[in-house]
This record gives structure tokens, C-alpha cells and sequence, in this order.
């Protein structure tokens, strides 16, 4: 699924991509159910950060740091949850980053509580909106690299 993802980067036909860097894309999630959500795909793959080179495995890590804080930023929520997967289909790396809101969820807890709701097609951002959530981040990861 990542690797599909980054396929349709490279051949221009991914909406969500906002900006490539030296070790990652950096994306919109398909569904804001939180708004602002992003991901973080890393360039190699691979399924853990070990096995990544010490240089690459750094500035990956830094990079990562680097768009949490741009969507701390462009979105302003209390607090950010960061996630490293990497299971799957097509198993390769990749953060999630989801701006944290009080009573965002029924329950205080991880996001991935709502299940099927978290990916819920009334939360795909129409395309006016998915320019908006880019262009807010890509504003923000400018000032910051």
C-alpha cells in the first residue's frame, strides 16, 4: 500500500503528496478525521528503523521531527500522537502524525479506538479543502527548512 503510494507520487497522480525530502514523502491522510493528519513515508524500503543506515536512519528520524512540528503549526492542536508502522500489505515504514484535540474521541485513548470510523469516506477533504490542508503545511515546512 506505501509502496503503491510513492508509485503514484513519482508519476504525478498522488493528490495527498505534499512535499518530497531527502529521506521520506510527506502526504495528507486520505481521511482528516483528525484535522491536519499526515504521513511520513520513508524512502527505503524498509520495516524497521535499524535496519536503515545510521545516516539515513538520523536524518530520517530528524526529518520526521521536522513535520510534526510544521503540522503543530499549520494546524494548532493541543498535542500530536506519532506512530512508526510498517505491517501490512506491502510492509514498508511510515509515521503517522495526528493532531490531538480534547474530546476528539469518545474516550481519552489512541486514535485507532474508532476503528472504521477513523477512515470514514464523510472525512476524504473535497479537493478545495486538500489544497487548503497542503498548502497550510507546505507554508509551514518552508519556514522550518
Amino acid at each position: 500500500m506505501v509502496c503503491e503510494r510513492i508509485d503514484r507520487i513519482k508519476s504525478g497522480k498522488n493528490p495527498y503528496f505534499v512535499r518530497e525530502l531527502n529521506t521520506g514523502y510527506v502526504v495528507m491522510g486520505d481521511c482528516q478525521r483528525f484535522t491536519g493528519y499526515t504521513l511520513f513515508l520513508c524512502k527505503q524500503h524498509e520495516t524497521e528503523l535499524h535496519f536503515l543506515a545510521p545516516e539515513f536512519r538520523d536524518e530520517f528520524l530528524h526529518e520526521m521531527s521536522v513535520v510534526a512540528e510544521a503540522v503543530y503549526h499549520a494546524f494548532q492542536p493541543e498535542k500530536l500522537n506519532y506512530e512508526l508502522l510498517g505491517a501490512g500489505k506491502g510492509v514498508h515504514m511510515h509515521w503517522h502524525i495526528f493532531p490531538r484535540r480534547s474530546g476528539d474521541t469518545p474516550k481519552k485513548g489512541p486514535v485507532w479506538q474508532l476503528g472504521d470510523q477513523l477512515y470514514a469516506k464523510e472525512y476524504m477533504p473535497c479537493p478545495e479543502e486538500l489544497e487548503d490542508l497542503k498548502t497550510r503545511l507546505n507554508a509551514e515546512l518552508d519556514k522550518l527548512l
